[in-house]
């Protein structure tokens, strides 16, 4: 059974998801729930409380997505699979995405532990492109930073293809999810050697 303080942070990530930042408040969020402000503030004094608790929650459903593929044998197919997971997660969060600008502008202990965590994910990701260059999947880097700004090319794709999808279709679906998931996995085929575009063919 769910404690007060969860179902709050459900209802929240559901209004916000439908409405945006702008339009979600500590009392929007109450009268949804059918319980006083008061009663609410007792487990959030500000709004801001309410969001770094989401973003941490997004944060953690993406390591534990992370985890399930530690295991595995580094590969192509691996890449790929990360990419589509990833999108799942910050759909479900999404609202997070579409107020990216705001959130940054507005939460220095989001804005600071995600420029650390941004930093932590590009090595993690770095590491991975070396484990398949070594495999012969990717070529060697030819241009400087080359591999560096792939990653970050998958950051800046990840972090507004809510927005896109947004802009482009009005209201977002699941079925998106697959759309960009490719939109972002094309991206690593020019790096790809002859060996490497028969493994992504099969994946």
């Amino acid at each position: 059974m769910k404690n007060t303080k969860e179902k709050i942070l459900i209802t929240a990530l559901d209004l916000f998801n439908v409405k945006g930042l702008s339009q979600v408040t500590l009392r929007t969020i109450a009268k949804k729930m059918g319980i006083s402000q008061g009663n609410l503030n007792y487990h959030f004094k500000k709004r801001d409380e309410i969001i770094e608790n989401l973003y941490f929650d997004l944060v953690d459903s993406i390591d534990f997505r992370l985890s399930e593929f530690q295991d595995e044998e580094v590969s192509l197919n691996l890449l790929l699979k990360l990419s589509t997971e990833i999108l799942g997660e910050f759909y479900k969060y999404r609202f997070f995405l579409l107020d990216f600008v705001q959130i940054m502008r507005e939460n220095n202990a989001i804005k600071s532990h995600y420029l650390e965590l941004s930093k932590h994910r590009e090595k993690q990701f770095i590491g991975l492109f070396n484990a398949l260059i070594e495999q012969e999947i990717l070529r060697p880097g030819i241009l400087p930073n080359e591999y560096v700004f792939l990653y970050r090319r998958f950051q800046i794709l990840g972090d507004f293809w809510i927005s896109s999808a947004q802009v482009t279709y009005q209201k977002i679906s699941k079925k998106i999810i697959l759309e960009y998931s490719e939109i972002i996995n094309q991206s690593i085929y020019p790096y790809l050697t002859e060996k490497g575009k028969v493994v992504y063919f099969n994946s």
